[in-house]
Order: C-alpha cells, then structure tokens, then sequence
C-alpha cells in the first residue's frame, strides 16, 4: 500500500548527505512493512536484521569502529551483498543505545551505505540523539491513504483541489459514506487490509483487540513499575472521558480518590511513545499558544478512530444515529489528525464556559480556532464569540456539509480535515 512516508523516503534515498534513519512511531502502524516494501521497489537487494535480543548485532556495534569492517560482517551474517547506494540495510527493533552510537560512524563519514533502523520506543530516542543521524516520525494511515488503499485516489485529490480552491466536492456523499468506514476502520494497515479484503466484522474486532493488547504491552516497557498498571486505567479510562459533555480528563473518572500525582508520569509516558495525545486548555490567546496553556487541565485522545471505535463498543447503527458519539468520534479524528499534521494542540474555554474545540498555530504565527459543528450543535456561537474577543481573522468549522465560506469562516466537511497540513487558510 502506498505511504505518505514513500515521498520522504525518495528524498532522503537521493540526498547526497544522507545520513542513517531512524524512524520512530507506535507498534502495529505499518513501519516494518512499509520500509521493506519500500527497499524492494528502490534497491538492488535489502538486508534485514532484527536487533531484539541480538547479541551479535550488539557487539558489533559496540566493539567495531571500521565502517568498512561492519559492512563485512553484516554481509557475513546475512549472507548478502551489500552494495554502496544500491542494498537497503534495515535494523528493526532498536532499543540499544550501543547500536545506534556505532551507527553514527556511518552519518559522520557522508557514506554511502544505506541504513534505516526502526524503532517502536520513542521514548528512547532521546538516547540516540546526534547529529549523525537523521529522525523521522511515522503514524498510522490517515484518511487519504485510507482513500489510496481503497483505489480512490482522484477522490483524495478531488477532496484536496475543493479545500484549496474553495469550491464544493461533487461526491460530497461518497467521501461521507467513506469517511464513515474509516471512523469504524481506522487506520492500522492490518485492519485496513482485512477490511479490503472483506473480513467479517468479528475478524476486524479481533485484528483491533490485538492491536489493543499490543499498546498495552508497550506500556508494560515502562521502567517505573508502579505506573504500567496507571498507564493501562489511563488507557482503559480515555473513551469515557471523551464521551462526557465536558470532555476535560478527569481522575475521578479513573476510579474513587485517585490524584493527578500518582498519575502525572504515566500520562508523559504515553504521550512521549504516541500512544496517547494532549490537547491542552487556554483561557485567553496570544503568541505563542504554548505560554497560555494551563498544565493541569486538559483531553486526551487515541491516535487510531478504529480503535477508540472498538473500546466504545459501536455499531454502525449506533453511530450514524446517536449525535453525541459521532461528535465524539469527529473530535478524536480532529484531534489526531491535526497531532500527526505538525500541529499542538489546545482548545479554549472562558469562564461562561463557551467552548471552542481546537485552537492550533501554524509556522507563521497565524492562530486558526477549529470548531465541531454537528446537528446537535448546529447553532454553536463559541466560535463567533472567540473571533471577535481576540481579533481573530480566519477560522474553520467542521461539518457534514459540503465546502463553503461565510465571511472569515471556513465551513469543511470532516473528511477533508487532512487537508489542514500547515496550509495557509
């Protein structure tokens, strides 16, 4: 299937200071697939190496200081030729500090061999840091590749061409009902697969619960003993906390008496390895957004619809009839997807408490309010109110309705939400 990360795969092939990769991002999203996929188009021959529980790998990275050397001995383990600019070499599950030092012999010498190592800890990356190496994030599939995998290329780039033309999209409905899928889908490449190839919906289910069992796991790395068992009710806890009125994170929520001490570093843990995001909540805006944000109120999101989908226990019926989840859901999409466009994320609430959904700020200093407006909330004034008290010029409203533009607002259906990619309005 086609990736986002293909183009900047392309890019960093050709750069002639390239310098090792090492790309990042949460279990089950695709990555090892994508960069094999990726050397067999692209290269000669891959050579791959899985470094979990790799003694020899280890110490070869530890002990070796000839480029050349490594290279041989690489090519000794795999059995392979490895070519300057023509062998992919792939190193997956990177934990060990001691590897990627050594891999930095090979971004200090401009070489000319070709290494992508793969890492699910992102919060280990810290340990890798270096300006020998180059870093690159990855996430799961949004909703254009969603489109992409489903054949429906012209479709993303109909959608794309009426967000930057400002015009309505013929298919409106087509991308709605497609839309709809992806919110029950999500964008987890195996889930993806399985429902192109026509999995029941119990298969699908099965394919998710892994892959929630599977984040769990992730949590069960954290080195604090204490807080594996509160970042699994943080998890567990996010679903009901999105579904409240007023969708601030609550303790509570977690159980009777609990504090927002003893949780503090389980919720950096997740954040920092993407299996969770934040959105924190401002009472007034000025630059930068960062300097208004209050630390101890915020919302937290899933990185994957399909699985907040699941933990919610939805059925289409349910969904397309209930307005209170679909707002729940679009929230969630929102969120994420603007997480994974660049953006951080902050949402406004006064003291009346009028809300509006989404405040981010793009690379040019323009701050852009995001508002949700669905048909229980059809009249929402927030948004309004928002743009005259702090001169506010530009802003978005999310619908189900087609494109249209009222005055400084611009009304977008909500499948058209990755077209927010630092674009200026």
């Amino acid at each position: 299937m086609e990736r986002k990360i293909d183009k900047f795969l392309k890019k960093w092939q050709k750069d002639i200071l390239r310098k090792p990769l090492i790309l990042y991002g949460p279990r089950q999203i695709g990555k090892t697939f994508t960069i094999l996929d990726y050397g067999k188009k692209e290269y000669k021959n891959v050579v791959y190496f899985n470094t979990e529980n790799n003694e020899e790998i280890l110490e070869l990275f530890t002990k070796e200081k000839s480029t050349e050397k490594i290279i041989l001995e690489l090519s000794l383990l795999s059995g392979e030729t490895i070519l300057k600019e023509d062998t992919l070499i792939i190193l997956d599950n990177l934990t060990e500090p001691e590897i990627a030092k050594g891999l930095k012999l090979f971004g200090s010498k401009h070489s000319k061999y070709h290494f992508i190592v793969i890492t699910s800890s992102r919060e280990k990356i810290t340990a890798f840091k270096g300006e020998e190496l180059q870093f690159k994030g990855m996430t799961e599939m949004d909703f254009e590749e969603y489109l992409w995998a489903h054949n429906e290329k012209s479709l993303a780039n109909l959608i794309r061409e009426c967000f930057t033309k400002k015009k309505t999209c013929p298919f409106h409905k087509v991308a709605l009902d497609l839309f709809q899928e992806y919110l029950m889908t999500g964008g987890l490449p195996e889930v993806v697969i399985a429902t192109i190839n026509g999995s029941s919906v119990e298969e699908i289910d099965a394919i998710k619960q892994k892959a929630i069992n599977v984040y769990k796991s992730e949590i069960a790395q954290n080195k604090n003993l204490i807080d594996i068992p509160r970042g699994i009710e943080v998890l567990n806890s996010i679903p009901n906390q999105l579904k409240k009125e007023n969708k601030k994170f609550q303790y509570g929520l977690i159980g009777l008496g609990k504090r927002a001490k003893e949780y503090e570093s389980s919720i950096e843990y997740l954040i920092k390895n993407q299996l969770i995001y934040r959105s924190y909540k401002i009472k007034t805006v000025k630059s930068p957004l960062s300097s208004c944000k209050e630390k101890d109120s915020f919302k937290l999101y899933l990185p994957d619809d399909g699985i907040l989908y699941s933990m919610l226990h939805l059925n289409y019926k349910k969904l397309v009839s209930d307005e209170k989840i679909k707002e729940t859901l679009y929230e969630n999409h929102i969120a994420k997807t603007l997480v994974e466009s660049g953006y951080a994320l902050y949402y406004y609430q006064s003291e009346g408490k009028a809300e509006v959904n989404f405040v981010i700020q793009n690379r040019l200093g323009q701050i852009i309010p995001i508002e949700i407006t669905t048909k229980a909330k059809s009249k929402a004034k927030s948004l309004s109110v928002f743009m005259k008290k702090f001169i506010v010029q530009q802003a978005y409203r999310i619908t189900e309705n087609n494109f249209s533009t009222r005055k400084e607002v611009r009304y977008i259906p909500i499948y058209s939400v990755f077209c927010i990619n630092e674009t200026k309005i």
